[in-house]
Formats: structure tokens, sequence, C-alpha cells
């Protein structure tokens, strides 16, 4: 793998990681017309530790505020001064235990169909086709009745579903992103806190997944530069694309990318 195609993939990581349209799709895809037949560890860690890093950038406060709280509530019940049942009373905290109770339902979806999924990024087809329902799935959020938009944060309900929904999309060509978000949505939630409460989830399922894929021997092989490169171009696009997201989310507006996931779907099937 040579600088140009690492910048290449930096690139399409951390614009794809967070705007709606399925990062694993388009490596998948790129891999394909650059001739990588097979997945590059440096895909699999360096290109989403950049993406993870991005993430928590762009939102310290939220995780630095999260991290106070937290302490101070679990302090709080060594000494007794709180109980669990308080714990609502905290938003900061009570969204640390929605973040691991979505957690939960992902790790059991990725642990358990791992072998399907990675059979299916192998799958050009496999890629072309769901990007064609990530297009439906965002094109579904203009369909949210009015009564579902509440003014509301995640709960245990919402935090399973979205969970659940972030597990399937693990499936190449699924926007992890869009699909959380706009199930998100569906459950009530605010279009701050739908966005807000995706990303964040993502954090322990990036985590969780570069994890696995680690391997210092290869990454050892690879070298130090193309590495830290593969990094350092996800994190610079992946802060620019997700502000960019976020203010997509907040006016409602990932319906945007719906024909240009059918095209690229439609493509896809097509010609690779």
């Amino acid at each position: 793998m040579n600088i140009g195609q690492i910048i290449l993939l930096g690139i399409i990581q951390g614009l794809t990681e967070f705007l709606p349209i399925s990062s694993s799709g388009h490596l998948v895809l790129f891999q394909h017309i650059i001739g990588l037949k097979e997945p590059e560890v440096l895909l699999d860690v360096a290109l989403h530790i950049g993406t993870l890093l991005a993430i928590i950038y762009f939102f310290l406060d939220d995780i630095k505020g999260m991290t106070i709280d937290g302490l101070g509530f679990i302090k709080d019940l060594v000494v007794r001064k709180k109980t669990l049942v308080e714990i609502k009373q905290m938003p900061n905290v009570a969204l640390i235990l929605w973040i691991i109770i979505g957690t939960i339902p992902t790790g059991i979806i990725g642990i358990t169909f791992k072998p399907l999924f990675t059979y299916m990024f192998g799958s050009a087809f496999v890629v072309g086709l769901m990007l064609i329902v990530t297009g439906l799935i965002l094109w579904s959020s203009l369909f949210i009745p009015e009564g579902v938009k509440a003014n509301r944060g995640p709960g245990l309900i919402s935090a399973l579903l979205v969970g659940i929904v972030q597990g399937a999309a693990i499936i190449p060509g699924i926007s992890r992103s869009g699909s959380t978000i706009v199930c998100g949505l569906f459950c009530g939630l605010n279009r701050e806190a739908a966005g807000k409460f995706s990303f964040l989830l993502s954090i322990p399922a990036i985590i969780g997944a570069s994890l696995l894929e680690f391997d210092i021997d290869r990454i050892t092989k690879i070298g130090a530069v193309p590495f830290i490169l593969g990094i350092a171009v996800s994190f610079i696009v992946g802060v620019l694309s997700l502000k960019a997201t976020m203010a997509l989310v907040r006016k409602g507006d990932l319906y945007y990318f719906t024909p240009y996931c059918i095209l690229v779907g439609i493509i896809t099937i097509i010609i690779v």
C-alpha cells in the first residue's frame, strides 16, 4: 500500500464514517477499485482510530462532563450519599448508563455474526444493495410522525433499539451514523440528542472492533509512518465531516443523501 492509497482511504474513512453514506461500504468499494483484494489492518485499526479521536475531540466537553459526573456519582454511591434510583436526576450519568446498555446488543450481534459480516465485506453486490437500503432508511426520516418528535434524550428502550441497529450496521453498505440517528429520531429523541447519542455510542464499538483486529506484528510490517498517516488523515477529515453531519442532523436534512446512496448502490451492483 503506497502513501497515495493511504491518504485516499483516510479521506474516505474520515468523510464516510460520519456522513450517512457508510464508511465500510465505501472502503470495500474503493478497495475493489484500487486493487486491494483483502482488508488491510491499516484500514481496520489506523483509520478507525483516527475517526475515534475525531469523535472524542468533537464531543470533548460532553465526555469531560460525563467523566466528572460519573466518578462523582460512583463516589457518592460508595459513601451512600446517593442511590442508583437517583441516576435519572443526573443527565450525564444517565447518558453513560444508556451508552453501556446500547453497547451490549451491538457487542452480541458483532461477535455472534462476525463470520457472516466478514463474508459480506468481500461482496460488492452486498455493498451496493445495502447502500440502497441506507438511502431508504434516510428517506424514511421524512415520515416520522409529528407525535414521535418529542423533545427528550435517550432512555432504556431507545438505547437498546439504537444499539441493535448499530450492531446490524456492521453490514457493509449500511450507514452506522445514518441508521442509528434515524432510529433515535423514531424513538422520540430530539435531533441534537439523536446525533450526540449515535456518535458517543460508537466510541466503545470502535474501541472493541479495533482491539479485536489489533495485531502488532502486522502493523510493524506496514510501518509506523503509514500507520500514523492513516490516523492523521482520517482524524482531520473526520472532524470536518462530523461538524457538517451534526449541522445536517440539527436541520433534519439527512434525507438529502438518499439519492446519492441509491445511485452509488446501483452503480456498484452493475459495474463492480
